[in-house]
């Protein structure tokens, strides 16, 4: 029955999907609960002290939905509420920032990585911290592109707006001759034909959704909580605002109908705060 239960997975809004897809491909048969805090989003214009509420509160969501592991996709949140997380959960906490910063040292060929995130994960220097503790010589540019949560929210995926801006933000990235790019917000990898057209096919862009997936898979599997079905896995969505407007974004970027999805009252979020 242990092995049965599902993997949780929570983010602000819409960008948790991209780790969600990636983990439905590395873990196919593994049942998945998704929660989406659309209500609050986005996180990176908040404090840290609200981020880690919020991030207790939604840790313990998914916890009353019986999971076996929760995987924080959202780098912000990564970024300032992992530490109280794993004080207060004994379950797996699994998170962004080391799995991102790990494939990035892997990728760079000439020391220089770029990183685009919230304006919270930029200013903790989550990346350049992490990336540091491994290699002191790397150089790392941070820049916070707070407007592309937006426009992944917006689904506008290939819109002129969206070009414009990403030519805005990722201009100091040409001057710093990087050669790896750290999507450091699970939105981002929605604009990634946007970001790479802009930045140019000689720097490697890390998901650092994908990284994370593959530390899931060694963690369940370490504490002998894989699953043993060998059928696909269930996955129920759960948001706290516009359950339609998320579908629809949703299926876009999943590629698949989805029908399960089903509203939480922030207020019962509170509650479990």
């Amino acid at each position: 029955m242990e092995k049965a239960k599902p993997i949780g997975v929570f983010d602000s809004g819409i960008g948790g999907l991209t780790v969600v897809r990636k983990l439905s491909s590395t873990l196919p048969n593994e049942n998945i609960v998704y929660f989406g805090d659309t209500a609050r989003v986005p996180y990176g214009s908040k404090s840290n002290e609200t981020v880690i509420e919020y991030s207790i509160q939604n840790t313990k969501f998914l916890i009353e939905k019986n999971v076996k592991a929760v995987v924080v996709a959202c780098n912000t949140a990564s970024s300032v509420a992992i530490p109280e997380l794993r004080k207060r959960f004994s379950i797996p906490i699994i998170e962004m920032i080391n799995p991102g910063a790990t494939a990035a040292l892997k990728a760079t060929r000439n020391n220089k990585i770029g990183v685009i995130g919230t304006r919270a994960t930029i200013n903790n220097k989550a990346y350049s911290k992490e990336i540091k503790k491994f290699n002191e010589n790397v150089e790392v540019f941070e820049v916070a592109c707070p407007l592309f949560v937006p426009l992944a929210e917006e689904g506008w995926i290939d819109h002129k707006a969206t070009y414009e801006i990403a030519e805005e933000y990722l201009k100091p990235f040409k001057e710093f001759g990087i050669d790896t790019l750290v999507l450091g917000c699970t939105h981002y990898p929605i604009l990634a034909k946007v970001i790479q057209e802009v930045i140019g096919d000689d720097v490697m862009l890390i998901d650092s959704g994908v990284a994370s997936s593959e530390i899931v898979r060694a963690e369940i599997d370490r504490i002998g909580l894989t699953t043993n079905s060998n059928t696909l896995g269930n996955q129920n969505f759960y948001v706290s605002d516009l359950p339609i407007k998320f579908k629809e974004i949703a299926e876009l970027f999943l590629g698949r109908e989805i029908k399960n999805v089903q509203k939480v009252d922030v207020e019962h979020l509170v509650s479990l705060g």
